[in-house]
């Protein structure tokens, strides 16, 4: 039986392998002899005709111009990333069933077949237009090394209500660590996420956090934007753990007790937060006073004080820090305002000894539990079942749980 004659190109003068996309099939002779594939020209892109870019907010459409039909296409963006689409039964089209990137470039391979079983090919490109409405993120802390008990975080540009559109943008936010461990991303409102393994980071670790969220359709005429990954790097485990009704402190370092410190911490009323907290910033001089934690100025628990070896732990100013004034009940009693005090000797070792990241964890105090994220990192204060739960990607999560929508990442006092 004879052909048809028709004009055919030879595409390089081989066989064009094309991997098969989901819901079509690829037709390949065993027989080494037979002709190479032709141009197939009657084949063309809707919303992409004559160099237009396409919206990507419409589907991507392939579409048999002429007798052939279409056996299978395949369509990818710069990055290698697949679209997932299906043929229509007859071959006289395929529609994409997966989202379009926003300003991406596209390459569409697209086989056909005629009535004869000769096979044609065509490779076509086109670009889809940018997004008016861009999300971006901003990873944390910057790149540096940190305690192990430091959060990741990832601040979104634009709130992100719907559980779906969530789960789009936890999807492309990655955490690599070396070593490995387990972690999840957690909700804390529409804007902020973090970042946390079951336990501590591991000493030494190396921690790189980056995004995929670029171009990505997240929902409602909104895609995602550029980001930029950081690098974090972990230094030795270094726990400070203050047992407010022993009134010391013991530091430990890798596991190993290092120093143990006589330490005040918060009277009656002004009692020390228990729970873990993480360091969060250092000040060599801080001025402290009663007005800004709510003592009104002239009142019996008024006070003004230069205060020297600074560390933070909280953003509503509790500090642990040098207190010669109260050297006497160190060790004996609680008399501070809710700081944890210690001699000057101590509190430059110990502002010497921690990093920005470092655990300080209380216990033992009359005061309430650090909260988990309205006033620092107070994240490894929630269990871990329940963190999992504020992730969008959770099995069964309802809408808006583990989500405090009304929290802030970082409150300020004034």
């Amino acid at each position: 039986m004879s052909l048809t004659p028709r004009r055919r190109t030879v595409l390089g003068g081989v066989l064009l392998l094309v991997p098969l996309a989901l819901g079509g099939t690829a037709c390949s002779s065993a027989n080494p002899l037979a002709e190479a594939p032709y141009e197939a020209t009657d084949v063309r892109l809707k919303g992409a005709e004559d160099g237009a870019k396409a919206d990507p907010a419409n589907p991507l459409e392939v579409e048999a111009t002429g007798d052939d039909r279409i056996t299978d296409v395949v369509a990818t963006d710069a990055a290698g990333r697949y679209v997932a689409g299906e043929l229509l039964p007859d071959g006289s089209g395929w529609r994409s069933t997966g989202s379009l990137a926003a300003g991406a470039h596209y390459t569409v391979r697209v086989s056909t077949e005629d009535d004869n079983g000769a096979q044609g090919r065509r490779t076509i490109g086109f670009d889809t237009g940018p997004a008016t409405r861009l999300l971006t993120v901003t990873f944390g802390p910057k790149s540096g090394t940190y305690g192990v008990g430091q959060p990741v975080t990832a601040e979104l540009s634009t709130p992100v209500q719907t559980p779906a559109a969530r789960a789009v943008v936890e999807r492309t936010l990655h955490v690599d660590s070396r070593p490995a461990v387990q972690g999840a991303w957690h909700w804390v409102n529409n804007r902020v996420l973090h970042y946390r393994p079951q336990d501590y980071w591991p000493p030494h670790a190396t921690i790189d956090v980056h995004a995929s969220l670029d171009g990505i359709k997240v929902g409602g005429g909104m895609y995602g934007g550029p980001s930029r990954p950081v690098r974090l790097t972990t230094g030795d485990r270094v726990e400070a753990i203050t047992d407010a009704a022993g009134h010391y402190m013991t530091v430990l370092r890798n596991g190993q007790e290092i120093r143990s410190i006589p330490v005040t911490t918060g009277k009656p009323g002004y009692a020390t937060r228990n729970g873990v907290k993480v360091v969060l910033g250092q000040e060599s001089f801080v001025r402290m006073r009663g007005e800004t934690i709510g003592i009104a100025e002239g009142s019996a628990d008024s006070y003004d004080l230069p205060v020297h070896w600074a560390t933070r732990v909280t953003w509503s100013g509790e500090y642990v820090h040098a207190a010669p004034w109260s050297v006497d009940s160190q060790g004996l009693d609680n008399v501070s305002h809710g700081c944890t005090g210690m001699s000057t000797e101590n509190a430059k070792w110990f502002f010497d000894n921690v990093r920005v990241g470092d655990i300080v964890k209380v216990v033992g105090s009359t005061g309430a539990t650090m909260t988990p994220f309205d006033n620092g990192f107070g994240d490894w204060n929630m269990p871990w079942e329940e963190w999992r739960q504020g992730s969008a990607l959770a099995a069964g999560k309802r809408e808006g749980a583990g989500a405090a929508d009304a929290a802030r990442l970082r409150p300020r006092v004034a």
